[in-house]
């Protein structure tokens, strides 16, 4: 069964879609922001505090689902300046264990909502509850 949810602690989303698409396999989140997080407000501020946000926030809706950043399969990217890569790349390493990094894209894109920096887009391994 497919569900569709969001984040309780973040705000509604602005666009017409879901914090997380949830299947029998897999978690979906869709791209985040530090501007969603904020409802748009603020928090925005360089790659490398942008991201860290932004993991956070996508390890504690892992969490939600009884997963982990360890269950991720997949990760996109979006940079409003790809030089700026290497700032990212030292914040996102520290969430994955070495040499456990999922497949990832990474692309310029310089216009992202909210005037934000970084956007990342999660698939992830779905983990059951265990039985009692």
């Amino acid at each position: 069964m497919t569900t569709y949810t969001n984040d309780p602690t973040l705000p509604t989303p602005s666009f017409p879609g879901s914090h997380m698409v949830i299947d029998d396999r897999y978690v979906f989140i869709s791209g985040l922001t530090v501007s969603d997080l904020s409802n748009g407000e603020a928090a925005r501020g360089d790659v490398k505090e942008e991201t860290h946000l932004v993991m956070r926030a996508i390890a504690r809706m892992l969490e939600m689902e009884n997963g982990s950043v360890a269950d991720i399969l997949r990760v996109d990217i979006h940079l409003t300046n790809l030089k700026t890569i290497h700032d990212l790349d030292s914040v996102y390493a520290e969430f994955f264990e070495p040499g456990r990094y999922p497949a990832r894209t990474c692309t310029e894109s310089p216009n992202i909502c909210g005037g934000c920096h970084v956007e990342i887009t999660v698939m992830a391994t779905r983990q059951l509850p265990k039985e009692q």
